[in-house]
């Protein structure tokens, strides 16, 4: 099993990014990049495999790289983001996943599709339905992901900017939520609420360890609790933008 992530830097206009759900709160760039520089280290003491995509400083929120890109086992979906400014981010994760041997796959228009849109439970691809991803972006990647046996599941997104803004999922299949955020938990099959908003995003580092906001402590020692090893990062300045620690990377585990 493989164990690379793909990262990007920042872009310079980092301030400039969009923001739908939040009061916009200027970013402040050197602790942003201090910031992911952390995030980046945090992965690789824990066996990951970094690879830096192209810059894309044009584009403000180009770091959020999730967004570019669906992994589903090695096939790599490349996205078509729902933001006019964010379409240019793509050619570079295609790039580089195509380096590392993809087989690549696009949503095409009139489909738009954002990977943080997107939480893959097994083969259960639950995909929200919201302000980045229409009926056409979902429709688009049942069609692919069906002869692979990808699962998809339309699940509403009305309260945050991304599904994975509201959930994310355990390495047991738990699927973690603020419920404040969350339009209906009961399409989960296992729910548990988290006490922070910044608790709901979680990035499965293993089986056993787990990476989350230092925005969350009581979540933090919430899943300690639960058994799990849990490394907290700090990424305040993103968190300014809607962005979350699954955000700022893709995890590309199946090559090997």
């Amino acid at each position: 099993m493989s164990k690379i992530a793909l990262v990007r830097q920042p872009s310079s206009l980092l301030d400039d990014g969009i923001v739908d759900h939040i009061e916009k709160v200027a970013v402040d760039l050197d602790t942003a990049r201090e910031q992911w520089r952390g995030y980046v280290a945090a992965l690789q003491q824990h066996g990951w495999q970094t690879v830096e995509v192209d810059p894309a400083d044009d584009c403000p929120d180009s770091v959020f790289i999730e967004d570019t890109v669906v992994m589903f086992r090695n096939v790599a979906v490349i996205s078509r983001p729902g933001a006019d400014s964010r379409k240019p981010e793509t050619a570079g994760t295609r790039r580089a996943l195509e380096a590392l041997g993809c087989p690549v796959v696009e949503i095409q228009a009139p489909g738009t599709l954002d990977g943080g849109d997107v939480l893959k439970v097994g083969d259960t691809v639950y995909v929200g339905r919201g302000g980045r991803t229409n009926a056409e972006g979902i429709a688009q990647l049942r069609r692919i992901l069906a002869p692979l046996g990808g699962r998809v599941v339309a699940v509403p997104v009305t309260k945050v900017l991304h599904l994975k803004t509201a959930v994310t999922a355990l390495p047991d299949g738990t699927v973690i939520g603020y419920p404040d955020f969350v339009d209906n938990p009961g399409i989960f099959p296992a729910f548990l609420p988290v006490p922070e908003p910044h608790g709901t995003a979680v990035v499965c580092l293993s089986d056993s360890e787990l990476l989350i906001s230092a925005s969350a402590p009581q979540t933090a020692a919430m899943l300690r609790d639960l058994g799990y090893s849990v490394t907290e990062v700090a990424i305040s300045e993103y968190e300014k933008l809607e962005g979350c620690p699954t955000c700022l990377s893709v995890r590309v585990r199946c090559l090997d």
